[in-house]
């Protein structure tokens, strides 16, 4: 809800502060006081058009900065969370209006967008009255008022699923009846793709164990040459080291018995001549396995070749292209059999569209038969408010094939005059129509996720007792959501739980407006103004005491 509102420099506002509470607050005053400057105000701050003619005289830009409080797990508080904006349970928005015309919008404390404001603002506040950005006004928010006083919520999500089913199975076939010449020369890529993959016969890891015989052959000359000259130098030669080595155990083994601490070291030269033949015939062995083979390195560097041509076209790995030629295959497969698979889609989509058409009836029945009983709610509730022939309907306009909401369009139509033909809200409605008709509707329909609602010339037109029901209905609306009120009539006024009065004051010789809070004698006060104008009795403070109190039993 708004729980803070600053303006600065706005029209007639040189610096004002109001801080608001939940419930039902009354914003009353002198004609030209400055009350719409407020609603012009918010305005601002739900993304409305702004004007340089707005600033105050002398003045190089207005702003406008609103703190609005919000539950941490709503909605709004997620989607505000994935765009980036922390709030941790408020939100600040603040706008500015240069005299040059330039706009700065600010979210959060950061610089953002009026689109952003915009879309944010309608999930905060809402005003009624002569303002746009209206519920109302907006046809497109008809049909969801209706479904939601009709309870048609999880039908409309059964039938959205299956919609979105529908359309993908639509896609499905528009991508099967591209051009024959497309389909053909798909195929021919796909194949040839297909059996160059195929006839490379591909191993995992083979690239790799390529690259090691390579090498190997590459250097076979030179492997074979060092373990053949290693061999001989360790075993077989003159003078190897082998041979050496045994004389040396020999000279030893003649000393032992004369030095017994030789006897470890005799040890140590035995095993080093074990591991030393041990090594020799290593080297043998693996001089035996060498191979210096031209025919076979020509063939390993072909197959190499291959491999890098395939990892440049199709992945850069062996694995990657196995998996690419399955995937080629699946969508040869699919353009092989494309007949077989229209059919079974056609046949899908037959039996969607009979699903749909049969749900989207249910849903339509439903609608029509909440749309009778929304009218006789509407005009019961409207003609309490001074509308007494006023008629309210919905008017349907189907659809030729289903849509992402059902089969028809919804539009609420108004006539406010017997014998008028009802007619679109936007084209007929008065701001204080529209005001009251909101109101009728929260009556109708009180929930919403809206926090804040912000009547403004809901009292036109009207008096005397249907002044105080008027009251009634804003009161029992703000049990819900926060309620701000803009009137002239103290039979409204009495029912609010705060009372703000909007004063136009000179100041060092300039009009500047003020909002004072209202409690006890200053609003007794303020109530009889209301009641008796310029002539103020005790009568009439004691009638506005009773209004009030009245208005609090209530």
């Amino acid at each position: 809800m708004l729980i803070d509102l600053s303006i600065r420099n706005l029209a007639i506002i040189d610096s004002l502060h109001v801080p608001f509470r939940d419930g039902f607050t009354i914003l009353t005053g002198e004609t030209g006081a400055g009350k719409s400057i407020i609603i012009d105000a918010v305005n601002l701050i739900m993304g409305g058009r702004a004007s340089a003619d707005l600033v105050r005289t002398g003045e190089e830009e207005a702003t406008v900065e609103a703190i609005f409080q919000l539950l941490p797990d709503s909605p709004l508080s997620v989607r505000l969370e994935e765009m980036g904006i922390e709030c941790g349970g408020e939100l600040l928005v603040k706008r500015v209006v240069s005299r040059s015309g330039r706009n700065r919008v600010f979210v959060g404390g950061g610089l953002s967008t009026l689109g952003i404001l915009s879309e944010i603002a309608r999930d905060l506040i809402n005003i009624y009255g002569q303002h746009e950005s209206q519920t109302l006004l907006r046809p497109e928010n008809h049909l969801t008022l209706l479904d939601g006083f009709a309870g048609l919520q999880p039908l409309r999500g059964a039938y959205a699923a299956l919609f979105e089913e529908y359309r993908a199975t639509e896609a499905r076939i528009r991508e099967l009846e591209e051009g024959e010449r497309e389909v053909a020369r798909k195929l021919d890529l796909l194949s040839f793709q297909a059996e160059e993959i195929r006839s490379a016969a591909l191993s995992p890891g083979e690239d790799e164990e390529l690259e090691r015989e390579r090498s190997l052959l590459v250097h076979g000359e030179k492997l074979l040459r060092t373990s053949q000259e290693s061999f001989y130098a360790l075993y077989g030669g003159d003078g190897a080291i082998l041979d050496r080595l045994a004389e040396v155990r020999t000279r030893i083994a003649g000393i032992i018995s004369v030095d017994a601490t030789l006897v470890p070291l005799y040890e140590t030269l035995e095993s080093s001549a074990a591991q030393l033949e041990d090594a020799a015939l290593t080297l043998r062995d693996y001089a035996a396995r060498v191979e210096a083979d031209p025919a076979r390195l020509e063939r390993v560097e072909e197959r190499l070749d291959l491999i890098r041509r395939l990892k440049k076209k199709y992945a850069p790995t062996v694995k990657g292209i196995i998996a690419c030629g399955e995937e080629v295959a699946r969508e040869l497969d699919l353009l092989a059999n494309r007949e077989r698979t229209r059919g079974e889609l056609d046949a899908a989509l037959g039996r969607l569209k009979t699903e749909l058409v049969e749900k989207g009836k249910e849903i339509s029945a439903r609608r029509r038969a909440a749309a009778r009983e929304l009218k006789r709610a509407m005009e019961r509730e409207i003609h309490q408010l001074a509308m007494k022939h006023a008629v309210f309907e919905a008017s349907f306009d189907e659809y030729p094939e289903p849509r992402a909401t059902g089969m028809e369009r919804v539009e609420f139509l108004f006539s406010p005059n017997p014998g008028e033909t009802p007619k679109p809200l936007s084209r007929i409605a008065s701001g204080g129509e529209l005001s009251r008709l909101m109101l009728a509707l929260k009556q109708v329909l009180p929930e919403s996720d809206v926090p804040t609602l912000i009547f403004d010339e809901v009292d036109t037109g009207i008096g005397g007792a249907t002044s105080a029901l008027v009251g009634e209905k804003l009161k029992r609306v703000s049990r819900g959501q926060q309620v701000l009120c803009i009137t002239h009539l103290p039979q409204v006024a009495a029912f609010a739980d705060h009372h703000y009065k909007v004063e136009k004051r000179v100041v060092e010789g300039r009009t500047a407006t003020a909002v004072t809070v209202l409690a006890g004698e200053e609003r007794v006060a303020e109530m009889a103004r209301m009641l008796g104008g310029v002539i103020i009795t005790d009568r009439t403070r004691e009638h506005a005491r009773e209004m009030i109190e009245e208005g609090r039993k209530a």
